[in-house]
């Protein structure tokens, strides 16, 4: 069965080209993409080769993982639903995570259409009036949400979020929805003003500022740290403000730099949190939280493409100071 799919054909190249992918079975939903939305920070790390499957870092001799159709989230129509499926019927709108694909160093894909997918990464989404490219990132919004999910909240209690990415952007709604006294750690501007507009998060500009400083100077005690991006060096400047029996959820990538000292945590009796992937109930709950509007979505998309010039998009996202933060690729245009 031919598609078209962005494929990474070698490190940092990537292409929009035909593909084969399987014959759909009993147990299969065949999709017609609207739009897909690029995961920067994971999709990025395969752009430049830094990695051969989700957490394993690539090593010298490795073999590189390309070519490969990357992604892993996208909404569309059903067109074909198996028999074995009993939840989504054909015209179902839906969110759909990775697909299957041949002939690929993976045999799964996200950027691709149509979408031979198996029925449990399949989603029908709510009949509520949110537009369906609200829904197109929902695995990574279920990454914040898993999150800003993990630790207990007293309300009004400090966390921190470092990073103001997309994650960021999320776990912080999560938390603030949840009734912390959020504080979001970046250094874009931009990105740090849409979290302060969107009510949902207070900015440290760390450009201009320590944040551990900023906090200590407000005499800010610390329930919460989320590390979104991979930097222990700013969770360990903040640790000094963080209160007894406070938490920690490690989500960025840390290659073969991710050592944590358990001891230096456990004076303050710190509980470590290692979310990672994506599982049914968190995916239900995060599209219900952007079906209730209290994880905003719309207003993260900075940039959209026609699938055709996903490799402008590329471009785009690996240019040196890029202001690109949610990335669409349309593919009814």
């Amino acid at each position: 069965m031919k598609a078209t799919a962005v494929v990474f054909e070698d490190r940092e190249r990537a292409a929009f080209k035909q593909v084969e992918v399987p014959e759909p079975g009993d147990r299969d939903v065949v999709i017609e993409v609207e739009y897909s939305w690029i995961s920067i920070g994971t999709e990025s790390s395969f752009f430049r080769g830094e990695r051969i499957s989700g957490e394993v870092p690539y090593r010298p001799g490795d073999p590189w993982p390309f070519p490969q159709v990357a992604g892993y989230q996208k909404v569309g129509v059903a067109t074909h639903v198996g028999s074995a499926v009993t939840h989504i019927k054909p015209g179902d709108r839906v969110f759909a995570t990775v697909s299957r694909i041949e002939g690929m160093f993976f045999d799964f894909a996200g950027h691709v259409n149509p979408a031979v997918t198996d029925g449990s990464q399949v989603w029908k989404l709510p009949e509520c009036g949110v537009p369906t490219i609200a829904y197109a990132g929902a695995v990574l919004t279920q990454v914040g949400y898993n999150c800003g999910s993990r630790p207990p909240v007293e309300r009004g209690e400090a966390a921190v979020v470092i990073g103001d990415g997309l994650v960021g952007q999320w776990a912080a709604q999560t938390l603030h929805a949840r009734g912390a006294a959020v504080y979001i750690a970046g250094r874009r501007e931009e990105r740090l003003r849409l979290a302060e507009e969107g009510g949902y998060a207070l900015p440290l500009n760390a450009r201009a500022v320590d944040p551990a400083d900023e906090l200590r100077s407000a005499g800010v005690a610390v329930g919460i740290v989320v590390d979104t991006v991979g930097s222990l060096e700013t969770f360990r400047r903040l640790q000094p403000l963080m209160r007894h029996d406070s938490h920690l959820v490690s989500a960025g990538y840390l290659g073969e730099n991710g050592a944590v000292d358990i001891q230096t945590l456990r004076g303050q009796e710190i509980t470590l949190h290692t979310p990672s992937g994506w599982t049914k109930p968190r995916m239900d709950e995060t599209i219900r939280g952007i079906a209730e509007g209290w994880l905003k979505t719309e207003p993260l998309i900075t940039h959209r493409f026609p699938a055709s010039e996903a490799a402008l998009a590329w471009e785009l996202i690996t240019a040196k100071g890029s202001p690109a933060l949610g990335v669409i690729l349309e593919w009814q245009t």
